[in-house]
């Protein structure tokens, strides 16, 4: 067995993300994917600001600015005023509409290229767990075999064999609304960000690249637990017409789908040497595009603290405040997703005034439309602090800051396998820290933003959330004590 070595079950964005992290923090690993090419009907469409960040903290934003489409706009519930992501406070103030077919080839290519071992046609059967390891067993073309190795993750979908397998509960609430789409050729597209709601239904528009569109819709039978059989073309061009009043000369579908709004949240993403990430710990409604970004995000969160565990330069409980920092976000996940559905799922009168309020309130209340939207994109995102007394920074996302003496943004200077300590009272005094797991940059903020004025030392995890921030040095080393133990 290899010490060090991690068997992730699945092989979409979030286990291709997480397999790359991994890489960069020096761990073997093997994704384990069950199809054998990528699939090409893409569930998602939209990478959201907070995501494009994460890809931007390892250089691999590139290919996905060059693909993808940008939109500077979003919505929650296809409500009729739109969220303006031009006001956040990112580098990336937009979403890039991109397939998520296209965004699994490009984590691919970057998994690959970190030397992560991609096994496509095989498939995580079962495992058994020890005290020090786990035999993960797998079937392939040619029969079955075992992996030993440290770790299992499961991001292996909904119906995940992981989760399944560790008896971890997936609690939730059934389907009762099934939408629908079809990804076709228009004639007469309708305008950008295109949406409307009304007794009839409700229907949204989204371009792809290449010229063609995504038309998403529910309708009043829609509120359904029954199975109405696959969604033909002429049934996506008639609900559509019934609620917008044309078809936008619509041709050639390419993938027609239903979806339901089943909403459920698995009771631990960690159990013992068993982990969980994305649709495997959490699904929903996909309601604003962000289950793939929030998987995404929580293999950011889990990949450092895995590699700094099997590394050994991890504090006690680094693994465990995985669990304590990403759930409350699947919750939150959960509680939006609902509230969006019955937003755009609700056809009476009442429903229609409701949502005319709230589309209002984003209309004519910045700071409301501004939280609503650096909810929805997780920019808003925050993890708990140990210290009911820390900065109140801790645990927030670091902005890209941007620091004399570099020629990147916070950002760039990010270590996948160290913590960055920042010193920023360019006097060079915490320079002489060094241990595994701990980099230091001396310099002074240019411009910073209000809530860093202040601060003087900041130590920033991995992942870009703030760890520990203070108004003076003399708190740095034991901070960093704290977060990174000299474990030499």
């Amino acid at each position: 067995m290899q010490a060090h070595h991690v068997v992730i079950a699945g092989g979409g964005p979030v286990g291709l993300w997480l397999a790359a992290e991994l890489r960069l923090g020096g761990v073997p690993v093997t994704v384990v994917e069950q199809r054998t090419e990528v699939d090409g009907r893409s569930k998602a469409l939209t990478i959201h600001p907070r995501t494009i960040e994460v890809l931007a903290a390892r250089g691999a934003h590139r290919p996905f600015l060059a693909e993808g489409l940008t939109i500077p706009t979003g919505h929650f519930a296809m409500l009729d005023d739109r969220l303006d992501f031009r006001e956040l406070d990112t580098p990336f103030p937009y979403t890039l509409a991109l397939p998520q077919a296209r965004t699994e080839e490009l984590l691919q290519e970057h998994a690959l290229r970190l030397g992560a071992v991609i096994r496509r046609g095989h498939r995580v059967t079962a495992f058994t767990e020890r005290a020090e390891s786990v035999t993960v067993q797998v079937t392939g073309p040619e029969g079955a075999y075992e992996i030993e190795a440290a770790y299992v993750v499961g991001c292996d979908g909904t119906r995940s064999t992981v989760r399944t397998a560790a008896g971890i509960d997936f609690p939730g609430t059934p389907s009762t609304v099934l939408g629908w789409l079809g990804d076709v050729a228009l004639d007469n597209p309708p305008r950008p960000g295109f949406s409307s709601l009304n007794t009839r239904g409700g229907v949204m528009v989204a371009p792809l690249p290449g010229g063609r569109f995504r038309v998403v819709g529910v309708s009043p039978d829609s509120l359904t637990t029954e199975w109405p059989g696959d969604l033909t073309f002429d049934e996506l061009r008639q609900k559509v017409t019934a609620v917008t009043g044309d078809d936008f000369g619509m041709r050639d579908p390419s993938w027609l789908s239903r979806f339901g709004n089943a909403t459920r949240l698995a009771a631990a993403y960690r159990r013992g040497r068993v982990l969980l990430a994305g649709d495997a710990a959490h699904q929903h409604f996909p309601a604003g595009g962000v289950g793939m970004n929030v998987g995404i995000q929580d293999a950011h969160n889990l990949g450092w603290k895995l590699a700094a565990t099997l590394n050994g330069w991890a504090p006690d409980g680094l693994l465990d405040s995985y669990h304590a920092e990403r759930w409350p976000v699947g919750a939150q996940l959960a509680e939006h997703s609902r509230a969006q559905t019955s937003l755009m799922a609700t056809f009476t009168p009442e429903a229609l005034d409701l949502r005319s309020l709230l589309s209002g309130m984003i209309a004519d209340q910045p700071a409301f439309a501004r939280a609503l939207a650096e909810r929805l994109t997780a920019l808003a995102v925050r993890y708990p602090a140990a210290d009911p007394a820390a900065h109140p920074l801790t645990g927030t996302r670091a902005p890209d800051l941007a620091l004399t003496g570099t020629d990147t943004g916070l950002s760039g200077l990010l270590r996948p396998d160290a913590y960055l300590l920042l010193d920023l009272t360019a006097d060079g005094a915490l320079g002489g820290l060094t241990r595994p797991g701990l980099a230091v940059r001396t310099g002074t903020l240019h411009q910073p933003p209000a809530p860093w004025a202040d601060v003087r030392a900041a130590l920033i995890r991995p992942d870009g959330h703030v760890a520990w921030a203070g108004t003076g040095q003399d708190d740095a080393v034991p901070a960093v004590d704290t977060f990174v133990p000299d474990r030499r």
